[in-house]
């Protein structure tokens, strides 16, 4: 990897059977994460995927990218929830990727992480050690 390098979009359909098997995996549910019913009287604009595993996606990302390289850093801010439709397809969460820096074996990773053309993490980033 270089400075500078684009990395290509990764691209992953977030589904409400998605969300009934992170919050299985997580031990987080909260009904905001499967309810419209309960969402929507708390003021969100549906079922939102849980920001952690929108934060997985971008980690997914990441392990796309730079295979087996360790993790030395991954974070990132909730700015938006990821709202998702009550059907089959579901929505995508799009990770698009530059290489900021190549530094004494640290490769650090800035990211955009959209959905339905929003930004739904802030400042994304990672360092990996190849």
């Amino acid at each position: 990897m270089k400075a500078g390098e684009e990395l290509p979009v990764q691209r992953y359909a977030v589904t409400r059977a998605g969300l009934v098997r992170y919050a299985g995996a997580s031990g987080d549910f909260n009904p905001i994460h499967w309810s419209d019913r309960v969402a929507t009287a708390v003021g969100l604009p549906g079922v939102i995927a849980h920001g952690m595993y929108t934060m997985a996606l971008a980690a997914r990302a990441v392990a796309t990218w730079t295979g087996d390289a360790e993790v030395v850093e991954l974070g990132a801010k909730f700015t938006s929830p990821v709202v998702v439709p009550d059907d089959d397809d579901g929505v995508d969460v799009e990770v698009a990727g530059t290489v900021r820096s190549v530094e004494d074996g640290l490769v650090t990773i800035a990211m955009t992480v959209t959905s339905a053309g929003e930004k739904v993490l802030g400042m994304p980033k990672a360092v990996v050690r190849g």
